[in-house]
């Protein structure tokens, strides 16, 4: 049994990951201040583990204080990862990237564990090549509303190549494009979420420019697969991109997710697009395929059918 320390626990991909790390019978110490996770993603792990059933603990904590454990391996994913989550303490988003990282860095020197960090699309900026592969240093604007994320993943990055270069730390970098599925926040202000709850509601469907902005969208059992394979992977550090390389643009989603809650009366709005909004997303997974053995099997009608059940519950 691996003892597994996965920092950001209780939010949307991190919860799903521990569920599934617990399922594979590892003892899982899940950590989070709860900032934008939430602990109602994990009651149920928490109810079995004090039932016995599972090995399972959480500990609220800022990973930008230190903290001794001792473990095995490393998920390091806290920080929020929403423009409107990050840019609300944009300072306390730098600090989670860089000290949080130094922090979890420094417990993996220290007990010689595995440590995985979860990078960005965001690494890329507004790119102006597509698709992006890990080879392109990018486009970012390193003053702008996005900074605090999109450089403080860069720094991130860049401290787990040194802790490896200097320390001999083992280490994993996923550059994670768009996820989205069941236990998203309704109000995180990413597309997915904010079309299905906007569409389910009868309200405006908010659409940021003219639509035709494109992303490309991973289910989260794709993500959680991608995960795992990576930190199992002695052949390959990274960074490596994960996500789904099917790219369609922002209205079509709309459309997508409009057609499928038929009862819905929502109409499109059409707002100003925020600075420094990525133009395209769209993931060069060849690395992935080729080192972990690992590309995307749920597509976007069977994610997207699951998501919307999921938050259509939320409702009732």
């Amino acid at each position: 049994m691996k003892k597994i320390l996965v920092t950001g626990g209780t939010g949307f991909i991190g919860s799903h990951l521990c569920k599934k790390l617990v399922e594979m019978g590892n003892y899982v110490i899940c950590l989070d201040n709860n900032f934008t996770g939430n602990i109602v993603n994990i009651k149920d792990l928490i109810r079995k583990s004090n039932e016995g059933e599972f090995n399972f603990e959480f500990i609220r904590h800022d990973i930008t204080q230190p903290i001794l454990l001792e473990v095995d391996e490393i998920y390091h994913l806290a920080c929020p990862a929403s423009p409107k989550a990050y840019q609300y303490n944009s300072i306390k988003t730098i600090k989670t990237n860089i000290i949080g990282t130094i922090n979890a860095l420094g417990i993996a020197k220290r007990t010689k564990s595995k440590i995985l960090l979860t990078s960005t699309s965001e690494i890329y900026g507004d790119p102006q090549i597509s698709p992006q592969h890990e080879e392109y240093w990018g486009n970012v604007n390193p003053i702008g509303i996005r900074s605090c994320y999109d450089e403080g993943k860069r720094v991130a990055e860049t401290l787990m190549i040194e802790y490896h270069r200097e320390h001999k730390v083992d280490i994993r970098i996923a550059r994670i494009f768009n996820t989205y599925g069941p236990f998203m926040n309704k109000d995180d202000g990413r597309v997915v979420s904010n079309f299905i709850n906007q569409i389910i509601n009868n309200d405006d469907i908010s659409i940021y420019g003219d639509g035709s902005q494109t992303r490309s969208f991973c289910y989260i059992d794709d993500m959680i697969e991608a995960l795992i394979k990576l930190m199992n992977s002695s052949e390959y550090v990274g960074p490596i991109n994960l996500g789904n390389p099917h790219e369609i643009t922002i209205k079509e989603l709309s459309n997508i997710i409009k057609d499928k809650i038929k009862y819905s009366t929502s109409k499109i709005v059409y707002y100003d697009l925020p600075k420094d909004d990525p133009t395209k997303r769209k993931p060069d997974i060849n690395k992935a395929i080729r080192c972990i053995n690992w590309s995307p099997n749920i597509d976007i009608d069977e994610g997207l059918n699951k998501t919307i059940e999921y938050f259509e519950s939320l409702e009732k």
